[in-house]
């Protein structure tokens, strides 16, 4: 029995560690300029329906020049986990959380559905990051062209 106590013990441990990483990781990123932004990569899941809450991950997103840095929270990765080019993103399509989202992401106001570099994903974003997202995006050098579109 007392080497059952260590291991769960030394587990325990662990599992502490892992989480306070994971905290003092959100607070460096958050200090750092960093915005709660879900993402999406997949917006269709295969078989799933389209309002669908599967497939959001939660991350904050950081502007670094011409790209955003998104750093998923529940990873150990250093660097961001993607990066998205500021000239390659095109807005699709903006839209409410759908019912089942609102609960998978509730801090988010405003769904967008990007291209970027020939992929598709939605990033979800309270409506006061939507205005810096979109400021962010339109803020290009003159002569640039970022392919944003606003959605009606």
């Amino acid at each position: 029995m007392g080497t059952v106590a260590i291991v769960v013990g030394v587990l325990l441990l662990l599992a502490c560690l892992l989480l306070g990483w994971l905290a003092v990781r959100r607070v460096r990123l958050m200090r750092g300029g960093g915005v709660d932004v879900c993402l999406r990569r997949r917006p269709r899941v295969c078989g799933a329906p389209r309002d669908s809450a599967a497939g959001w991950h939660f991350g904050v997103g950081r502007y670094r020049g011409e790209e955003l840095a998104w750093h998923r929270l529940t990873s150990f990765r250093f660097g961001p986990t993607v990066s998205i080019d500021r000239n390659e993103l095109e807005i699709v399509d903006r839209r409410a959380p759908t019912g089942p989202e609102s609960y998978a992401i509730p801090q988010a106001g405003v769904v967008l559905r990007c291209r970027a570099d020939g992929e598709e994903l939605e990033l979800a974003m309270a409506p006061g990051v939507l205005t810096g997202f979109l400021s962010w995006l339109e803020a290009t050098p003159p002569g640039r062209s970022t392919g944003y579109r606003q959605a009606s």
